[in-house]
């Protein structure tokens, strides 16, 4: 599994909560800075970030990815739809919490999200009546 971080820094402990959660190796960690320039058009900006990535389409297409957004909404909805394009479906992304109680700010691993299954499961809910 590769981890394509677009925000700040996985600790040693946070990448081994990634490993227990998904239930596989993480083979590599591939960093990208996401500093936007709000000045700019966001949607070139976010796919030269990708670019940064270097995978080739078929790499895109077949290598199994877990995604950290960058914090900033915009840029993190545009970075889904970019990866879309790339891979053909909705990567899974990881969500952080803060650690309750902690004296020195610090984040945990809260849940992998399967944005593919949300997808459908929102595709569900356009065809069919869900009560």
């Amino acid at each position: 599994m590769i981890l394509l971080n677009f925000s700040h820094p996985f600790t040693s402990e946070q990448l081994q909560e990634l490993e227990k959660f998904t239930g596989s190796k993480l083979d590599r960690v591939i960093e990208i800075e996401a500093q936007i320039d709000l000045q700019q058009p966001l949607a070139p900006q976010v796919s030269a970030l990708v670019d940064r990535v270097g995978f080739t389409p078929e790499e895109w297409q077949t290598l199994p990815l877990l995604l950290n957004p960058p914090s900033l909404s915009l840029s993190a909805v545009t970075l889904l739809a970019e990866l879309h394009g790339r891979c053909g479906y909705f990567p899974a992304a990881v969500r952080l919490r803060p650690v309750p109680a902690a004296v020195l700010p610090r984040f945990e691993v809260a849940e992998i999200v399967n944005l593919q299954a949300v997808r459908e499961e929102g595709r569900r809910k356009k065809l069919f009546k869900v009560t």
